[in-house]
């Protein structure tokens, strides 16, 4: 779905507020990928890219929903745990807030980076209070692409978050990236598949966050 005038329209924030309620994992070739610690990833093959895309469906028992948005919104918090940020900032274009994101890769292959935007609701739904975060590849003059530098031109991501009904967040999150350049699809699926695996003692809202960051980097 293509980004509405100004950002992300209302019906992709349901979107997201309806994978929350009831997964929608059934019917495709979603594959269960890993199930540890009350948190589960999918994979979907795209048939265009041979890459694939992510879901995860779960609960953070001892993080409540507001704190867990609260940190997923933070980028000066994130550069200072994520280890493969290089620069990471928001900047005003064309009267919309974009982010612009580098990531380090490993040598031989170059960094890449993102433009994108990113937007929040905390929406009420049927008396459920819902925090929903949606962000998408974008292209501004402001921010051209780097000499060195891969541009990530396909880039996804929705998370929702609400309430366990006890101390906790029940968490829904979508990502799918291409990162370019000339890594062969497999390499980069059997890296994303392993950053995965690294999270199964997954016990708190960093961990989470820690494989949005970007499950396609290489170790």
């Amino acid at each position: 779905m293509e980004l509405a005038a100004g950002g992300f329209s209302g019906e992709q924030f349901q979107e997201a507020c309806a994978e929350l309620q009831q997964p929608a994992v059934a019917g495709a070739d979603w594959q269960l990928l890993v199930e540890t610690s009350g948190i589960s990833i999918y994979r979907l093959l795209d048939q265009k890219t041979g890459l694939y895309e992510y879901k995860v469906f779960g609960v953070l028992e001892d993080c409540s929903p507001t704190l867990l948005a609260d940190v997923y919104m933070d980028l000066d918090y994130r550069k200072q745990w994520d280890q493969y940020v290089k620069e990471l900032y928001e900047q005003e274009c064309n009267g919309q807030t974009v982010v612009y994101w580098e990531v380090k890769y490993p040598f031989p292959m170059s960094n890449r980076d993102y433009v994108y935007l990113r937007q929040r609701r905390d929406l009420d739904v049927e008396g459920r209070k819902i925090h929903v975060v949606l962000a998408q590849s974008t292209s501004v003059p402001q921010l051209v692409e780097r000499s060195g530098v891969t541009r990530v031109k396909q880039y996804k991501q929705s998370l929702a978050i609400e309430s366990d009904g006890k101390k906790g967040s029940k968490v829904f999150m979508y990502y799918f990236d291409n990162p370019g350049g000339q890594i062969p699809s497999w390499l980069i699926n059997w890296a994303a598949k392993n950053q995965s695996r690294t999270k199964q003692e997954a016990q708190n809202q960093r961990d989470l966050i820690q494989f949005s960051a970007n499950p396609n980097t290489l170790q």
